[in-house]
């Protein structure tokens, strides 16, 4: 556009040529809205072209008292009042006689934050009342008359972004009703952040709600590379395509959706949400797979918005070896809290790993669901609900996102909790109330061995001022279990005990820190419990009618003691080397442990422990004064913990850390089990370090090595990496007693590598080490670019024991953006 000299705004008097420019302005909004048509005024005989220096001009038109009023009103960000507009042009023309304006040459309009941009402008009139008839204010709703044409390298700019294109444009002086020629726009997607052509042979506008474009593509991939044209990643072509704001949906007819240019899929009727709207009902994306258990297996989602803040996903699967499943997922959110319910259901036989029926058909479901809610400022309440019909039913349906965590309590990987809770905390404190049970999915899980937890009651509270000079910190705790049968011989099916406590504790420590830097924290804790025992067996119990018993028991535990630390530091180089010898010096009373019968082998009593069963001795346990992570057993003695900790940073980011320490007592302690390396006077040895060599690398390891062998009794470690061409991760886990007793042996490991920019080969594997089983392999292949991703991946798992056969499947997903979701990394 050539360069122009603008001059001030003022108000133009002629009638006509308000009539004419305002006009003018009405071709400003074709494809996603178009503004009101004005009123026109009386016509002005003869041709008058306005000079260069008349160009530029603020516009206001007739005015009824009612716009008048309006036109008082704020500013717009275009800095435009309301009925006015800017234009300019190279040459203006009125021929008063015929009604007709034309503007040339570099016409440029703003209006109603919109720009109009074109070679030329002809605006044809509405004929004028009849003599002595007064024109009247036009109602927005009346038939419009006038025509306005555009014409060369037509533009409208929206400030939202939004650009239409056209080689010529026609509309009535309503604005309701148009069509375009060589039409193309530039949309934005509020979703993904992202600009969406769409172009047709022609587009016409019936209303203010419906517009329509002929001969279509639409596309949210580049269409060209600098200048040169770029055939899209992928498109859609319709011979019709509507668009509807009410529904804020955009309709295809005949539609075909092209990858790199090649048609792949025919589809006579199509839709997706209209790019502007934040979310919008329509079709996601698509899983297609086919595996030995399933057969075919395709599954399409499709979202169904209630309104802003609820939804619903319909995700039937349809399986050619299998009946289908029809998967539910609907959320809401509320102004104090959310709610989320997937939920799944067919009717079907058991199926083995290579799809074959066994058994009757029954009904069998899933429910995974959450809700939490802010009930005020300081309480928040809520609950999940976990629960399955048949253990396998996640793995025989390929149902992904079970264990995850819903809510403040987290079961072990495959068991399902379902919980209420409410949590009331401030500054100072912390309440909280809940109960919930738990379904067992393991191979050997009985459920008749998990306990109903209900209430479960904590509570903390920390006295805003110091005590003795230090903190004190004064806590509450009450639980009660209800067992069904005991997890111990579960051939004998033996009662289960049920229990009850209540706790009383107070925490209290101090720092002290010398101008040499040594570090001295004493400490004091004191606790009282009181417990209620009913269905103890009596003696050696052997079946579910052998005798029990009740009873109640209380006592006081303590322990005193103090940490102390002294670090030290020098410069080395361009890096700060940190050494820090750790001490922990603990005494407590001898404890009474909770006793519920005797060892028949050995005659060691056995102890109540239904809290710290997950026990394991490594670096965060080594300085806990109370190694039990629980309440139902309590650590005793004299005992020393000692640590030496070294680090070095660089100054580049590179670091490295290395731990070693063990844990002494006065006497040997058998409340600990044989493999916790803490029955001794002196435990295993504690070994932890870390590294990361460069960015983007990191390696870390822990282990517990034996204290007179230094067998490696458990091992983990494991390494990340995340570079430009890629990330990957790998563990490895040794444990020579699991928290079943078992050995455990698993190594785990996964990443992608980026082969170009767009292509990309993923791996992931999980092998069961002591049965010598892949539990899981992936392998797969993917493409992205800005607006799409495929992932094609092989999945192979083996024979497990107490699990699925071994299956093969390979699956498909495609992600095209703006059609079922964003572009995301796997």
């Amino acid at each position: 556009m050539s360069s122009r000299r603008r001059t001030p705004p003022a108000p133009v008097r002629s009638s006509a040529a308000k009539r004419a420019l305002l006009a003018g302005a009405a071709i400003a909004s074709l494809w996603p809205a178009l503004a009101l048509a004005q009123p026109a005024g009386e016509g002005t005989p003869g041709i008058s072209p306005l000079s260069r220096d008349q160009r530029g001009q603020v516009l206001n038109q007739s005015q009824t008292p009612a716009e008048k009023a309006k036109a008082t009103a704020p500013v717009n960000t275009d800095g435009l009042k309301p009925g006015e507009l800017y234009m300019e042009a190279d040459q203006l023309i009125r021929d008063g006689k015929n009604g007709i304006t034309t503007a040339e040459g570099s016409v440029e309009i703003r209006y109603e934050d919109r720009t109009l941009r074109a070679d030329r402008l002809i605006y044809k009139e509405a004929p004028p009342p009849p003599p002595g008839q007064p024109r009247v204010a036009q109602d927005r709703d009346a038939p419009a008359q006038g025509v306005i044409r555009a014409y060369g390298h037509v533009q409208v700019i929206h400030d939202d972004g939004t650009v239409e294109y056209a080689d010529q444009m026609v509309l009535d002086d309503k604005m309701q009703a148009g069509v375009a020629i060589a039409f193309a726009a530039r949309m934005h997607d509020q979703r993904l952040n992202q600009n969406i052509e769409i172009a047709g042979a022609s587009a016409v506008r019936r209303s203010d709600d419906i517009q329509e474009l002929n001969k279509a593509i639409y596309t949210p991939c580049p269409i060209c590379v600098g200048d040169t044209p770029k055939t899209p990643t992928w498109s859609i072509t319709a011979d019709r395509v509507v668009q509807d704001k009410v529904r804020r949906v955009i309709y295809y007819r005949h539609a075909k959706i092209h990858i790199l240019g090649i048609p792949v899929l025919y589809l006579p009727v199509f839709w997706h949400a209209d790019p502007s709207a934040d979310r919008q009902s329509g079709l996601l994306s698509p899983r297609i797979g086919v595996s030995s258990r399933r057969g075919f297996s395709y599954e399409q989602p499709y979202l169904l918005v209630f309104n802003p803040s609820a939804d619903l996903i319909i995700s039937p699967q349809i399986n050619t070896k299998a009946n289908p499943f029809l998967n539910l997922h609907y959320r809401e959110a509320f102004n104090s809290g959310v709610i989320d319910v997937r939920a799944g259901y067919t009717h079907e036989a058991d199926l083995d790993s290579k799809g074959n029926r066994f058994g009757d058909n029954t009904n069998r479901s899933y429910v995974l669901a959450r809700g939490s809610f802010k009930i005020d400022d300081d309480w928040i309440a809520g609950f999940t609900a976990e629960r399955v019909s048949d253990p396998l039913l996640f793995d025989k349906y390929d149902i992904g996102r079970v264990y995850e965590a819903r809510g403040p309590y987290v079961a072990d990987d495959h068991r399902l909790i379902s919980q209420a809770y409410a949590i009331r905390q401030d500054d100072q404190s912390y309440a909280s109330v809940a109960a919930f049970s738990i379904q067992g999915l393991r191979p050997g899980d009985n459920n008749r061995t998990f306990p109903i937890v209900a209430p479960l009651v904590d509570t903390h509270y920390e006295l805003p001022s110091d005590i003795f000079g230090g903190r004190l910190r004064l806590s509450g705790s009450a639980v009660a279990l209800t067992r069904d049968q005991s997890p111990d011989s579960q051939q004998l099916n033996l009662p289960g005990i049920d229990s009850r406590r209540v706790t009383a504790q107070a925490d209290w420590n101090r720092t002290f820190t010398s101008t040499g830097g040594l570090r001295v924290e004493p400490f004091v804790n004191l606790r009282v419990d009181g417990y209620s025992l009913s269905d103890v067996p009596v003696g050696t119990a052997t079946s579910s009618n052998s005798p029990t018993t009740s009873r109640s028991l209380s006592r006081a535990l303590g322990v005193i003691g103090a940490d102390v630390s002294y670090p030290v530091y020098r410069r080395w180089g361009d890096a700060t080397v940190v050494l820090e010898p750790l001490v922990q010096v603990a005494a407590s009373p001898k404890a009474a442990q909770v006793t519920i019968g005797t060892d028949p082998t050995t005659g060691k009593p056995i102890y109540l422990d239904e809290d710290s069963i997950a026990f394991e001795f490594d670096e965060t346990t080594l300085f806990r004064a109370n190694k039990f992570p629980g309440y139902d057993l309590y650590e005793d003695g004299l005992r020393l913990n000692v640590a030496g900790r070294g680090s070095i940073l660089w100054d580049d980011g590179r670091r490295a850390s290395l731990l070693i320490g063990r844990s002494f007592r006065d006497s040997p302690n058998t409340v600990f089990s044989p493999g916790s390396g803490l029955t001794e006077r002196a435990s295993d040895w504690i070994v932890a370090g870390d590294a990361q060599p460069w960015k983007g690398l990191s390696f870390f390891a822990r282990t517990r090595l034996d204290a007179d062998t230094l067998e490696i009794h458990r091992l983990e470690a494991g390494a990340n990496v995340n570079i430009k061409w890629g990330s990957g991760y790998i563990r490895y886990l040794s444990d020579d007693q699991g928290i079943n007793g078992t050995p455990i042996k698993n190594i785990d490991l996964g990443g992608d590598i980026n082969l170009t920019q767009h292509w990309g080969l993923t791996a992931y594997g999980n092998r069961d080490l002591q049965q010598n089983a892949w539990v899981i392999r992936d392998l797969g292949v993917f493409y992205k670019d800005e607006c799409i991703r495929v992932d094609v991946f092989y999945r192979h798992e083996d024979i497990i024991v107490g699990r699925l056969g071994s299956s093969d499947q390979l699956s498909v997903r495609l992600t095209l953006a703006t059609l079922g979701g964003p572009i995301y990394g796997r």
